[in-house]
């Protein structure tokens, strides 16, 4: 496990008194699960490339090494798969996926369906909304939106007044050790959602603006220099693709998460603001 949620759900099942082994890439997936109960499939090609090739043969490797292993399968679900529906989005929500990429991981999470049904898989999909962590420098949160909050400037991504659903990482991921403690009493098909934080830049700025006792101003994001730069750079492609997503309002069906954990508690705004501005050496009043 690595890159983002990996690294996190290393942490976690660490932290919960699991043994933890990391595949690295390019070696024989099957011959590093022998033994494992579960594989957490949080591979995923760098910057997005070539998604529509790399993401079907991760997934028969997976479903392999499973099979060979009899492990369960934990995969990160995304929303990309629901396109321009209205929400909350939840379980028993159609596939709509409106972008390329939404159509390879609507694809990747039929594949894992039929698997279930067909080849005695066992799979659970714990789908999320973006990532956020406060030490994770790699989030849209991080990266983008706070990187001038220090300078009295959130950046939005796209409409300001769009609530979106965020996921703390080390909340999810102590949610993925709770459900891997469950072991046999899950289904052979699990299809999650993780109801997380949700906010709007908007809500976002305030919240900032009262911690930091500060007038905050709302900078927008330049989408424009992705377009110039998109023929010869993939990732700025490929994050022009998913532009729909922060200018919807869109959050998670959080019914079946609370039937099996409800006395989890969900970070608020409050608490995701603070824990942010104390990494970025900010005092608040």
């Amino acid at each position: 496990m690595s890159g983002t949620f990996g690294t996190a759900a290393a942490r976690a099942f660490r932290a919960a008194g699991w043994d933890v082994a990391r595949y690295h890439r390019g070696t024989d997936m099957a011959l590093a699960a022998r033994g494992v109960q579960w594989i957490i499939n949080a591979m995923n090609p760098p910057d997005y490339h070539a998604w529509d090739r790399f993401i079907p043969e991760i997934t028969e490797q997976v479903l392999a090494a499973a099979r060979a292993n009899g492990a369960r399968v934990l995969v990160p679900g995304n929303v990309y798969v629901f396109g321009r529906q209205p929400g909350p989005w939840g379980a028993q929500t159609p596939h709509d996926p409106c972008s390329r990429k939404g159509r390879v991981r609507a694809d990747m999470e039929a594949r894992y369906r039929r698997a279930v049904a067909e080849e005695g898989a066992r799979v659970l999909i714990l789908r999320a909304g973006d990532f956020i962590q406060a030490d994770a420098p790699a989030t849209i949160l991080n990266r983008v939106m706070l990187k001038h909050v220090a300078k009295g400037r959130i950046t939005a991504m796209g409409r300001p007044a769009a609530r979106r659903v965020y996921a703390d990482l080390g909340d999810l991921t102590r949610t993925a050790v709770a459900l891997a403690e469950t072991g046999d009493g899950l289904p052979d098909f699990l299809d999650l959602g993780y109801p997380g934080t949700v906010f709007s830049t908007e809500e976002l700025v305030a919240e900032a603006g009262q911690q930091l006792n500060r007038a905050m101003t709302v900078g927008k994001f330049p989408w424009w220099a992705l377009s110039l730069t998109s023929p010869v750079w993939e990732l700025g492609r490929e994050l022009r693709e998913m532009r729909y997503l922060y200018d919807i309002d869109h959050d998670i069906d959080g019914s079946d998460f609370r039937t099996l954990f409800p006395d989890t508690p969900l970070k608020p705004l409050e608490r995701v603001v603070k824990e942010h501005l104390f990494m970025r050496g900010l005092r608040v009043g």
